[in-house]
């Protein structure tokens, strides 16, 4: 299992702009871990400040894409990849967009998955971690959407929360034809967001009275 990885790379983060943390470090660690970047074509989608396609630019991807739905996390994952001068190139879109630019060899994702009561919306910086009542509006789209964005022998390497039940992406990934497991595991604190939540989670009942700490959960997925 893969410790978690800070960036070697100077990077900025914009206001607006969702910083790198716990999740982004897990995701980093397994990446460079598996060695799956290295002389692939790599999707970095929900970019945010750019971290995961730095990092698979640094260890050796042939051609890195990014995208983003929040100008603001464009223009930060612009300038981080322009000052790294590695092969990364940023572009505004979504899901559907990147679609249009496959398949890859390797897909990289720390989508938005925190429940919410309210639907996301807009393209703030909450819709770095907003994603429906059970926190599964982004992931579904992406493993709905995996066979045509990850080529035949390609990977997909994504983290979520236990909250936004990560059984059930290891599931739908299965049912579209690829061999999913979890790669790594990480018990955090809350942060901000979690801990501005957590009423709603527990109201919910997907969290214990009291409780103040998540899983980290990241998924590995093959297609055959």
């Amino acid at each position: 299992m893969a410790a978690p990885l800070r960036s070697t790379i100077p990077l900025q983060v914009n206001d607006g702009v969702y910083a790198p943390q716990e999740d982004s470090w897990l995701l980093s660690g397994v990446l460079e871990a598996s060695g799956l970047a290295e002389g692939r074509r790599v999707l970095d989608i929900c970019t945010g400040s750019g971290v995961l396609a730095l990092e698979a630019a640094r260890l050796g991807a042939r051609e890195v894409l990014a995208f983003d739905l929040c100008p603001a996390a464009v223009e930060c994952a612009s300038g981080n990849a322009a000052a790294s001068g590695l092969p990364i190139e940023v572009r505004l879109g979504t899901l559907q967009d990147a679609v249009q630019h496959g398949p890859f060899d390797l897909v990289v994702t720390n989508p938005p998955y925190v429940p919410s009561t309210l639907p996301p919306a807009g393209t703030g910086p909450d819709r770095a971690w907003d994603a429906g009542a059970d926190g599964r509006v982004v992931l579904d789209e992406l493993c709905a959407l995996a066979p045509r964005l990850i080529a035949p022998g390609g990977a997909l390497l994504l983290v979520q929360s236990e909250f936004s039940a990560p059984r059930q992406t290891v599931q739908m990934l299965t049912d579209s034809g690829f061999i999913a497991h979890t790669a790594a595991r990480q018990m955090i604190d809350f942060g901000p967001v979690m801990t501005a939540r957590a009423d709603e989670l527990e109201a919910s009942g997907l969290l214990e009275p009291g409780r103040r700490t998540e899983e980290l959960v990241v998924i590995r997925a093959h297609r055959v």
